[in-house]
Parts: C-alpha cells; structure tokens; sequence
C-alpha cells in the first residue's frame, strides 16, 4: 500500500476518535476511509468494503435530492469540495448498503495539506428527520 500524505493520516485518525459520521477521498474521489458513526448510516463496516474507486462508489451509493430526482454527481457536496476546492453543503437521500434510504445533511471541505498540496476532502454527515 502507498504511503499517505501526514495530513491524510491524522484526518483519518481524528475521524477515528469522533462521535460524527465521517467519509475521506482522495483528490481523484476514490474512498479512503470512513469511521464507525458512518457504518450505520452507509449500511456496511469500513472492514467489510474497504477502499474502493470513485467508479465504484459512484455504483454502490444511490443518491437523490429532496424530490426524489436522481443527483448527478457533481451535485453532491463532497464532488463540489473536490473539484471547486472548497466547503459545500447540502441534504440529500441516500440508499445504503443494507438499502434503507436515509435523509442526510453533509457538509465537505477539501484537504489543503502543507505548501496548499491538495489531498481530498472529508465529508461530514449525518441523519436529519423525514
């Protein structure tokens, strides 16, 4: 496995020691990590899917916006701190893992390492109330 940018190995371990449900990607969006809290709302253990691509992901996770239409996936927050670089919000549906669909508000902001090195960015979410 390749070694991790300093930056991207304490955000994975602040996301460790946190009560909120946390997602990271690398800056090309394929999933490096997420924390317990996020199992239960992504419906699978982190042990159980580990890493996967963007294309993978973009498979498994089907999400919609608050009308029920299919989000692309530039619309999703942590797609638009990504490519823009900077915080983004919103609340959308998504279907889990164990294909329950679940309202979540997220917020993700890009990881700026050391000498402005990009180097993902982190999503922080969590179920709001239908």
């Amino acid at each position: 496995m390749a070694q991790k940018e300093i930056e991207v190995i304490l955000s994975r371990q602040l996301a460790e020691y946190l009560a909120l449900p946390i997602f990271i990607v690398d800056p090309n969006g394929d999933l490096l990590y997420y924390n317990e809290p996020a199992e239960t709302i992504l419906g699978s253990r982190y042990d159980e899917t580990g890493p996967m691509s963007a294309n993978e992901l973009a498979g498994i996770f089907r999400t919609v916006d608050q009308d029920g239409s299919p989000l692309k996936s530039d619309d999703l927050p942590i797609v638009k701190a990504l490519v823009r670089r900077e915080p983004a919000h919103g609340i959308l549906w998504i279907e889990s893992l164990d294909s329950r669909l679940r309202k979540i508000a997220v917020t993700a902001f890009p990881i700026i390492g050391q000498a402005k090195r990009f180097l993902g960015a982190i999503a922080i979410f969590w179920e709001v109330p239908k």
